[in-house]
């Protein structure tokens, strides 16, 4: 019968651990039950670290030194150093639709699997793009603090003035499949739709062309791009200038594919109209940050696929992917290709 129990180990806080007589899995954080639960259903031991922050180095070392398989998250750095001291290790399998957290390299080299979450997150992470989209567009949140703040005494007719998104082109910066669930979106606005991508994209209304293009035609731009060695900073002080002084930018997907620095500058000297953004670089952001107390910025805190519905199924697709690895399957998500 398996039961709850604590460890005592002295250099780390008290973790939660399921027993069994199979594997190991250490999991970064404590994700939905959905996932633990199918974990459980299958014996295997799990190590869950506690904490809310997450885990130093020296623990990442300590738990993927012990464990057969490990579910880990985005704020988890998983390089060569950590890779290197895996004993058993047999799948890392990020808590996400992107990798970037991970030595990709030293995980292939080690003989990892390395497996992903994608999908499930693409029409809520959209959605969130959209959220931003309209709340910066229409001055929302500036909206809320006046009413807040007692200053709401008559209609007015110049009032926080916004810019329509209806009839706006809309530039998609990376036509994946969240990008396209941006721009599937766009259709009930009646909008123009460009993007960029490294392929033409059949089956959707929308028109492929250069950055420079882009940058200089939308009103609305959204990154969806991956972070690589080439889109790092792709938005930069170069870029932003070459936008509309009413453009507005959202980035739902990685933010160091915005240079800050070039932002805050861009944002206060009305390069462009305003910022949504549900990741930064870095992040999260320090309490003092000059983006947070931008009116024409709005900053969440990396909530794209946050809704209970989709974390409970990237909890699942993760022990999925964990469950097929250590019981000698192909995983489904797999990202990386081993040697034979």
């Amino acid at each position: 019968m398996m039961h709850f129990m604590i460890s005592q180990h002295k250099l780390f806080p008290k973790h939660i651990y399921w027993r069994s007589k199979l594997y190991r899995v250490y999991i970064t954080r404590k994700i939905p039950e959905a996932g633990l639960r199918l974990l459980k259903d299958h014996g295997f031991e799990l190590d869950i670290w506690p904490g809310d922050l997450p885990p130093s180095k020296e623990e990442l070392k300590r738990g993927i030194s012990q464990a057969d398989a490990m579910i880990s998250l985005l704020t988890d750095k998983i390089d060569e150093e950590v890779i290197s001291n895996a004993r058993n290790l047999k799948v890392i399998a990020n808590y996400a639709v992107g990798y970037d957290n991970i030595d990709l390299e030293a995980a292939t080299k080690a003989g990892i699997v390395v497996t992903n979450t994608p999908d499930v997150l693409t029409e809520t992470t959209a959605d969130l793009a959209w959220a931003l989209m309209l709340s910066v567009a229409r001055r929302l949140i500036e909206g809320v603090s006046y009413v807040k703040d007692g200053k709401w005494r008559t209609w007015e007719p110049q009032l926080l003035l916004g810019q329509d998104v209806y009839g706006a082109t809309l530039g998609i910066v990376g036509m994946g499949r969240i990008g396209q669930a941006v721009a599937r979106r766009a259709i009930g606005f009646q909008m123009k739709v460009l993007y960029t991508s490294r392929s033409e994209k059949t089956g959707i209304d929308a028109q492929k062309v250069s950055l420079d293009e882009l940058l200089a035609q939308s009103d609305f731009i959204s990154l969806h791009a991956p972070l690589t060695k080439e889109t790092r900073h792709m938005i930069n002080k170069s870029t932003l200038r070459r936008m509309k002084p009413t453009a507005i930018l959202i980035n739902t997907a990685r933010g160091p594919l915005v240079d800050t620095a070039a932002l805050v500058e861009a944002l206060r000297e009305g390069q462009i109209a305003g910022a949504g953004l549900d990741v930064t670089d870095p992040e999260p952001l320090p309490r003092d940050h000059p983006l947070l107390y931008l009116p024409n910025c709005i900053v969440v805190p990396h909530i794209g696929s946050a809704s209970q519905r989709t974390r409970d199924l990237m909890s699942e697709i993760a022990a999925r992917n964990v469950i097929a690895v250590l019981e000698g399957s192909q995983a489904p998500n797999q990202v990386n290709i081993l040697g034979s």
